[in-house]
């Protein structure tokens, strides 16, 4: 008899019991006390949801570092008959997990793709300076983004859109940024966050005030598996090559570095694991 079996039974059993549960609706997450001097962190998010899909680094930088978590939503969505819900529903998200929420124009960018960037230079130019205006309006200490191969043409174009916004900030702006892989996964991330079952409980829980798009597909209850394979690539692709894999049971990974003089650089060689016992806020000293 296979002894996994009853392993592989239980685990697809618990998915499909998890169909049953409530979507949004929950009281607030515990939410940490911030100082009134909060250094602030921006999530750009390509659309509602990302910030709770790929956002455990935000979520780690909010209540371990004390960050002020600001999530810009760059758009809401495609289907215009869905961009004033998606946008209630962000709202109740952000508000469940404590972060503000800082919107860009009315019903959001249109059209954030390569293809704008490169045929259509004046509409892109001002979907920059939109982007340029937040930065220097909040100021940030860390920003996170998509990576600029992230397979999703909003995502992508996320990806340059806030890189274009940084090349258009003074010399003097420094910031550390935090690329996020979802769609396309990075082939040179360089950091490891392990991600404790509380903060992906509440990441699910975030997910689902989402409640159009999880009704749709439910894809939140995919988020531990997927944080699962990543301690899997994560244990090679950044703790090196035939390494031995850290005790984490879920994982994300990120890419890290520092805008600083109008360029990226690294803040340190090879990659870095961040367990749940150590704070964030290490990774910004």
């Amino acid at each position: 008899m296979n002894p996994y079996q009853q392993f592989v039974n239980d685990a697809a059993r618990l998915v499909k019991e998890a169909r049953a549960l409530p979507l949004g609706g929950f009281p607030s997450a515990p939410r940490p006390e911030l100082s009134p001097n909060a250094p602030s962190a921006l999530f750009f998010a390509p659309h509602p949801d990302d910030e709770t899909i790929v956002g455990a680094m935000a979520l780690r930088i909010f209540r371990e570092a004390r960050m002020n978590l600001v999530n810009v939503a760059v758009t809401q969505g495609s289907n215009k008959q869905r961009q004033a819900a998606r946008l209630v529903e962000l709202q109740n998200a952000c508000q469940y997990l404590g972060y503000q929420l800082q919107t860009t124009v009315p019903n959001g960018l249109e059209r954030v793709t390569v293809k704008t960037r490169q045929s259509e230079p004046q509409i892109w130019a001002g979907m920059v300076k939109v982007i340029s205006d937040i930065l220097a309006r909040h100021n940030p200490r860390v920003i996170l983004f998509p990576h600029e191969r992230d397979w999703n043409g909003t995502h992508i174009g996320v990806h340059h859109l806030v890189m274009d916004a940084l090349r258009e900030m003074p010399l003097n702006f420094a910031c550390h940024t935090i690329e996020t892989e979802f769609w396309g996964a990075m082939d040179d991330p360089n950091l490891m966050i392990e991600v404790s079952a509380e903060d992906l409980a509440d990441m699910i829980a975030a997910t689902t005030f989402h409640v159009g798009e999880v009704q749709r597909n439910p894809y939140h209850l995919s988020l531990p598996a997927w944080m699962m394979d990543n301690v899997r690539r994560g244990a090679e692709l950044v703790g090196g090559q035939g390494g031995a894999a850290p005790d984490f049971m879920f994982a994300a990974l990120y890419r890290l570095r520092k805008w600083t003089q109008g360029g990226l650089v690294k803040t340190y060689e090879g990659g870095k694991l961040l367990p749940a016992t150590v704070s964030a806020g290490t990774l910004f000293e």
